[in-house]
C-alpha cells in the first residue's frame, strides 16, 4: 500500500510553484503566466462555443445558415437592384467573402469588449490570468469562423472551375496575413472596449452600433476599385481597408492592395495591442470596485 511522504521539517525550505503577488505596472503583462493557464483557455472556449447552440435544433448548423442567408440578401439587394460593382467576381463570391471576413471581426470584437461585465461572477471569485478570457473568445469565434471559412472554399474552389475570371495562384498565401491582422484588431479594439466600459456602461452600446456603420465605410459590399476616385481617401482611412482588399485579392487576384496602406494597418495594430494590454492591465487591478 502506498504511502504518502512525511510532510516537510519546519526548519526546511519550501519550493513554491506559484507565487501571487501584486502588478508591478501597466506593462507587467505576464505573458509566461498566461501561457500557463492554456488549460484554462481551452475549458473557457468549449463552454463559449457549445453554451451559444445549447438546446438548439442546428446547433453549429447556424454558423452556415447565417452567413448564407446574408450573402443571399446582400447578392439580390446589392448585386441585383442597386447595381454594386463586384469588379468582375461573381457577386454570391464576393459578397461572401466580405460577409465571413466581417461577422468574425465583429463578433470577436463585441463578445471580447463584454469581458468584464458578463464575467464580473467568475472574476470576483477565483484568480488567474485575465487576459484567458479575450484570449479565449478570439479562439472560440476562430472555430465559428473556421466553419464559415470551409463553406466560402467550397463556393470558391466551385466557381474555379466554371468561371473563368477565377484563378489560383500563390497570392493565396496571404489570406492568412488578413486573418491574422483581423484577429489582431478585434482582439485589440475589445480589451480597449472592456478596460473602459467598466466605468462608462454606456460605451458598450456605442460599439455596438458604431460597429454596424463602420461595415459601410469598410469595402465588405464593395470593392475599393468601385469608390469614386475623389472619395477612396476616405475608405482608405480605415485601417481594415487594406486588410480585407488583401483577403480578396489572394483569392480573386485583380490589383493589389496597397503596400504602403497594409504596413500602415500592421504598424496601427502594433499600437493598439501594446495600448490595449496597458490599459488591461491597469484596469484589471481595481475593475471590481467600479464594475
Amino acid at each position: 500500500m502506498a504511502q504518502s511522504p512525511p510532510p516537510p521539517h519546519p526548519n526546511e525550505p519550501v519550493e513554491w510553484t506559484t507565487i501571487i503577488g501584486a502588478h508591478q505596472g501597466s506593462w507587467d503583462w505576464r505573458l509566461s503566466e498566461l501561457w500557463n493557464c492554456r488549460d484554462l483557455i481551452s475549458l473557457f472556449v468549449w463552454r463559449d462555443f457549445v453554451s451559444v447552440y445549447k438546446q438548439t435544433i442546428l446547433g453549429p448548423a447556424w454558423h452556415l445558415l447565417q452567413p448564407l442567408l446574408t450573402t443571399l440578401t446582400f447578392t439580390f439587394i446589392f448585386g441585383k437592384i442597386a447595381l454594386f460593382s463586384t469588379g468582375g467576381v461573381p457577386p454570391f463570391l464576393f459578397y461572401l467573402s466580405g460577409t465571413i471576413l466581417w461577422s468574425f471581426f465583429s463578433n470577436c470584437l463585441l463578445k471580447t469588449s463584454n469581458t468584464f461585465l458578463s464575467n464580473s461572477g467568475l472574476l470576483s471569485k477565483v484568480y488567474f490570468h485575465r487576459l484567458s478570457i479575450p484570449i479565449s473568445t478570439l479562439f472560440s469565434t476562430l472555430i465559428a469562423f473556421a466553419i464559415q471559412f470551409s463553406l466560402f472554399l467550397l463556393v470558391w474552389i466551385y466557381f474555379c472551375f466554371h468561371e473563368n475570371s477565377i484563378h489560383p495562384s500563390l497570392a493565396l498565401l496571404a489570406a492568412p496575413v488578413a486573418i491574422l491582422m483581423i484577429a489582431g484588431y478585434a482582439l485589440a479594439g475589445g480589451i480597449i472596449v472592456s478596460a473602459v466600459t467598466t466605468r462608462y456602461r454606456d460605451l458598450s452600446i456605442a460599439i455596438a452600433f458604431g460597429v454596424q456603420l463602420l461595415m459601410f465605410l469598410t469595402p465588405v459590399i464593395y470593392p475599393l476599385s468601385s469608390v469614386p476616385s475623389e472619395n477612396q481617401w476616405i475608405i482608405s482611412l480605415n485601417p481594415l481597408t487594406p486588410i480585407f482588399e488583401l483577403f480578396r485579392f489572394s483569392f480573386f487576384g485583380g490589383t493589389p492592395c496597397s503596400l504602403l496602406a497594409l504596413g500602415f494597418s500592421f504598424f496601427l495594430l502594433l499600437l493598439l495591442l501594446t495600448v490595449g494590454l496597458a490599459l488591461f492591465s491597469r484596469i484589471e487591478k481595481t475593475f471590481m470596485d467600479t464594475i
